[in-house]
């Protein structure tokens, strides 16, 4: 019986996905509806990477998230089938087991309804649920037997994508090395950009945890020009007055690396994002409190930017 309790306790880990880097928490949530196993998690990596669940076969998901670029695209905003242009920046997806309120609006709950949706959605992939069906049923009807015992649906294949997303983790970097216990893996400027992060500027008040988001919304301003609103936000799924303007706090995670920056993409550097918080933001009706002018130094934003930096991990996907 012992023997065979081990082999039951290694046999869910390596269902659980490779292992995790450091800096991450230990556990992996995984619903208890959807399972992670090997054959799961390859078929929603297929799928993740098939242009063909594209309208006019030119894009797959891999297409936004390139592994190249911190799984980001490097545009203003998101590019779908045709050249149509979406309204949003492509957020990393790293980590994303330990997330919720998924897009910038948090219109998911799960990463399950986040799954298809960029497939589905006419300026992204631009299919159409019966062309994802019989995309499935034409191509991927054997996987889907043999991994869930069933024909394709748009549910399974959810499921699978969902799956694969959980098991797309970042960590190891030198921040993570550093908390870990080793002091020399932060340069002095960063230690002191670390200590400014925490304290004065402010910004772990948001960027907090392991994966440095409180997973929370928050109306920075960035929405507002002069006093006219750009985009709801998480309004549009709350109906909220105090979730107008408001955005899901993204993870800084490779943040380095995924240039341009906020859901709209309109700061190309981390020197402007550094620039606008110290003004305190766009002022606005719904302007989250936690924002203020902060005064900082140049030498200080040279630090909080020399900290950010190290940030940059190790990316398994």
């Amino acid at each position: 019986m012992r023997f065979a309790a081990l082999v039951a306790v290694a046999v869910a880990l390596y269902a659980a996905g490779p292992r995790l880097p450091l800096g991450l928490e230990l556990y992996r949530p995984v619903p208890s509806d959807n399972p992670l196993t090997p054959a799961k998690i390859a078929l929603g990596r297929r799928l993740f990477f098939d242009r063909r669940l594209s309208r006019d076969g030119s894009l797959s998901c891999a297409g936004c998230h390139d592994s190249k670029r911190a799984l980001t695209d490097g545009r203003v905003v998101a590019q779908g089938v045709g050249g149509a242009m979406g309204n949003r920046n492509t957020p990393i997806i790293v980590n994303r087991a330990w997330g919720g309120g998924f897009f910038f609006d948090g219109r998911a709950a799960t990463l399950e309804q986040l799954a298809l949706q960029p497939v589905l959605n006419p300026v992204e992939l631009g299919m159409s649920p019966e062309a994802v069906l019989s995309m499935l049923q034409t191509r991927y009807r054997r996987q889907f037997r043999s991994t869930f015992d069933a024909e394709p649906s748009i549910e399974l294949a959810a499921r699978a994508l969902a799956s694969y997303l959980r098991t797309i983790v970042d960590g190891d970097s030198p921040f993570d090395r550093y908390a870990a216990g080793d002091r020399s893996a932060l340069s002095e400027p960063a230690q002191r950009g670390l200590a400014l992060f925490q304290g004065k500027a402010g910004c772990g008040q948001c960027h907090a945890g392991p994966n440095l988001t409180d997973e929370e919304f928050h109306n920075t301003g960035v929405a507002w020009r002069t006093a006219t609103l750009t985009d709801e936000g998480r309004f549009a799924v709350t109906h909220a007055a105090a979730d107008r303007g408001a955005f899901k706090t993204p993870t800084l995670r490779e943040i380095s690396r995924t240039a341009p920056y906020m859901h709209d993409g309109s700061f190309s550097t981390l020197t402007e994002v550094i620039e606008y918080y110290d003004s305190g933001g766009q002022k606005n009706p719904a302007l989250d409190p936690k924002l203020r002018p902060l005064h900082l130094t140049r030498a200080e934003k040279r630090d909080i930017l020399g900290f950010l930096g190290e940030l940059e991990g190790r990316i398994q996907n």
